[in-house]
């Protein structure tokens, strides 16, 4: 029974590729696509937090129907194999598409960011339910599936830190709109910056090196597209002349001035990362294997599979507190690049920032195998939740001079937050393992997705309260009237969640005692049934 239980090393990094592959769809959109809606694509930040919102909840139903058709999925590559390769390049597409700026007006702008938003979400779905359940029948061993999901979540975290940390600079990069620039000084801090346009370009940011500095309209009567008391995106005309106040760095120079083309920047470096992720989930396709079967005496009856998870007390403990969780996280990655950008003017410093979370991360994922052979799953969980909780609420108390505080506070708080992620998709493998234990039915797919649907559906609630909350702080017309907002949103806001979710924990029943008990008795199971099957 070692075949069904022993997973080779090359087959978990192979696992693992798909989880990068994935985040680099997943983190991509929950980082920059409400700061891409907003400051880039021009919509309205409620509008923006309703688009997120919405989507998720259409998502999260079509991440059940894809558990099911999972399920009853049977193919000569297993049943959940299969959808990683059919979908690796639509999703790689659909993530190009959200990117993407065409010209429409305010309402094409809505409806288009609708279509390509819950498009993106259901090929997401048909790739993700599949490969998260794949997990659960790669093994039969729960420790053996811990060590899985440590390598699963490892690379989860290089495939977003990959997008947070590269995707800024590579905008930069492709965006450059490179204008005639001339820097003139006024007064000590103080310079006059004139940038005439060597095309047209939308949706143009301008910025200092340092990123130190305030930046304003030198002449906010001229007619240009965004008046001096809102943020400076605005549109270049080829040959147009645009003046600009900049305060607040000693010494300022050509050289470090950047005029950066957003739409253009952002498209480009999408296509990249697309087509990156694509050649990822291939690779998780071509190396890894589905060894665990339902039993063999279970017959398909869709009814009977929702009546059993209904009745499932971990899964339903497990996935509110996943909701939880996911409201947290998503909040956290909603707001940074805005937080930095707006709050700490400097936009290229978050990928710094967000280096460090990622490597945090992955010192959190593979910490985690060890620590929950001494301390037990679910332990483990309530102590990871209580403190991230806590060390993310005392960015509370740094204000912009303080970088050293929020690094450290923010880094220490996202491993522990890694340890999560982790732990519930391993969890709910344990879970299928306790369906088939207790009511004799294994419906893997379903398990995973409904769970997908509670986390998911908590980024969207995320999203919407992003939006609501900034937009109620006068965000679009005025980012720096918000940064009470902005703060809150960094901080103490998210943190109520943990907390929540820490004290939910406490219900959960599957102790690792208990999974030892599982695990040997369904081990005894399918011996059996294999035995049997070779008398007959």
């Amino acid at each position: 029974m070692l075949e069904i239980n022993k997973v080779p090393l090359k087959e978990k990094i192979g696992y693992a590729l798909g989880d990068g592959a994935a985040n680099i769809a997943w983190r991509g959109v929950a980082t920059f696509l409400f700061i891409f809606y907003t400051d880039v694509f021009g919509l309205n930040p409620a509008t923006a937090g309703l688009v997120l919102l919405t989507a998720r909840f259409s998502d999260g139903i079509s991440d059940i129907l894809m558990g099911i058709i999972g399920d009853k999925t049977k193919s000569k590559y297993g049943k959940f194999r299969p959808w990683i390769l059919w979908t690796a390049i639509p999703l790689g597409l659909t993530l190009a598409l959200l990117f993407t700026t065409p010209n429409f007006g305010e309402t094409g702008k809505i409806i288009y960011a609708y279509i390509s938003y819950i498009l993106f979400t259901l090929i997401y779905t048909a790739n993700n339910i599949p490969y998260g359940a794949l997990m659960g029948v790669m093994t039969g061993n729960d420790k053996e599936r811990t060590s899985i999901g440590s390598f699963r979540m490892t690379g989860a975290f290089a495939g977003g830190m990959l997008v947070q940390v590269l995707l800024l600079f590579l905008v930069a990069y492709f965006g450059n709109v490179e204008p005639k620039i001339n820097v003139s000084n006024i007064s000590e801090g103080k310079f006059k910056v004139e940038v005439i346009a060597s095309r047209d370009a939308e949706s143009v940011g301008i910025k200092t090196e340092d990123g130190l500095a305030t930046i304003a309209w030198a002449d906010a009567a001229k007619n240009i597209d965004t008046p001096l008391e809102k943020r400076l995106n605005f549109n270049m005309v080829n040959g147009e002349k645009y003046s600009f106040i900049v305060e607040g760095e000693k010494e300022i120079s050509d050289a470090k001035i950047s005029i950066i083309d957003q739409k253009k920047g952002y498209s480009n470096s999408m296509y990249i990362m697309s087509a990156i992720l694509a050649l990822l989930m291939l690779a998780t396709f071509a190396s890894t294997k589905e060894r665990v079967l339902p039993p063999k005496t279970q017959k398909s009856n869709l009814l009977e599979d929702f009546k059993n998870l209904l009745t499932n007390k971990p899964w339903l403990v497990l996935i509110i507190i996943g909701l939880l969780f996911n409201i947290y996280n998503a909040i956290k990655q909603g707001i940074v690049i805005i937080y930095f950008t707006h709050y700490l003017n400097d936009a290229l410093l978050s990928a710094t920032y967000l280096f460090g979370l990622g490597i945090a991360s992955i010192a959190g994922a593979l910490i985690t195998a060890p620590l929950s052979k001494k301390l037990g799953k679910r332990n483990l969980f309530i102590y990871a939740l209580i403190f991230s909780g806590i060390m993310n609420a005392l960015l509370i108390l740094c204000d912009q001079s303080d970088i050293s505080g929020i690094f450290t506070l923010g880094i220490i708080s996202e491993f522990s937050a890694a340890i999560f992620p982790t732990l519930f998709f391993v969890m709910l493998g344990d879970i299928a393992d306790y369906s088939e234990w207790k009511d004799g039915r294994r419906a893997t797919g379903l398990i995973y997705s409904a769970g997908s649907f509670a986390t998911k559906f908590g980024g969207g609630i995320a999203g919407a309260l992003i939006g609501f909350v900034l937009a109620a702080y006068n965000y679009e017309s005025s980012p720096q009237e918000a940064f009470p907002a902005i703060k809150m949103l960094m901080s103490w806001i998210p943190s109520i969640m943990t907390f929540a979710a820490a004290a939910l924990m406490f219900l959960y029943p599957l102790t690792s005692k208990k999974m030892s008990e599982i695990s040997a008795e369904l081990q005894s199971r399918r011996t059996s049934e294999g035995d049997a099957e070779l008398l007959q």
